[in-house]
């Protein structure tokens, strides 16, 4: 019997920031504890999160899908991506976040979602996908398993703190689409 609850991706919309807010901060805090100190977690607010990610949705390019459970009609993942930021050719694009709430990871919906940010960014002209991933997160493996290479690292500024991260990347977006 597969216990899998179904699960609907659609694009995400303003209406929805305050539930994607509650998505990002539930996770780090479940995903990051240990690695990132209590206070900065316990600090994170949705309000605030909320106000970041509407100013991102707007910005030119950025695309947001959720994963909705409809039997509850909540938002339980999103992903947001686009244009890759730095010096990256036009021909690449960049997971920007991706989060699935600790109860519904290995459900199939972070795969979904990935997969729906290459789609609508191969439609874009995107040739390849990246995204980066705090160094320390229990979940990079999910990245190795869709296939992406870990390419670069660098570190990233939290919380007064240099955090290293890894630069995972799917060269060809279309073996990404194929799986």
């Amino acid at each position: 019997m597969d216990d899998r609850k179904s699960f609907e991706i659609r694009p995400g919309t303003g209406d929805d920031l305050f539930m994607i807010a509650g998505v990002l901060v539930d996770t780090w805090r479940s995903t990051f504890r240990g690695l990132l100190a209590d206070d900065f977690l316990d600090g994170m607010s949705r309000e605030e999160q909320a106000v970041r990610h509407a100013r991102r949705m707007g910005a030119p390019g950025v695309c947001y899908f959720v994963a909705v459970d409809p039997s509850a009609s909540e938002i339980v993942g999103f992903v947001n991506f686009g244009p890759g930021r730095g010096k990256v050719p036009d021909d690449i694009h960049e997971i920007y976040a991706l989060y699935v709430r600790a109860e519904h990871q290995g459900s199939g919906i972070g795969t979904a979602l990935v997969r729906s940010a290459a789609r609508h960014c191969a439609g874009q002209g995107a040739k390849s996908l990246f995204a980066w991933v705090l160094a320390g997160n229990p979940n990079r493996r999910f990245y190795e398993k869709l296939g992406a290479n870990a390419v670069e690292t660098a570190s990233i500024w939290l919380d007064n703190k240099h955090y290293d991260q890894v630069a995972y990347l799917w060269e060809d977006i279309t073996l990404l689409l194929k799986q």
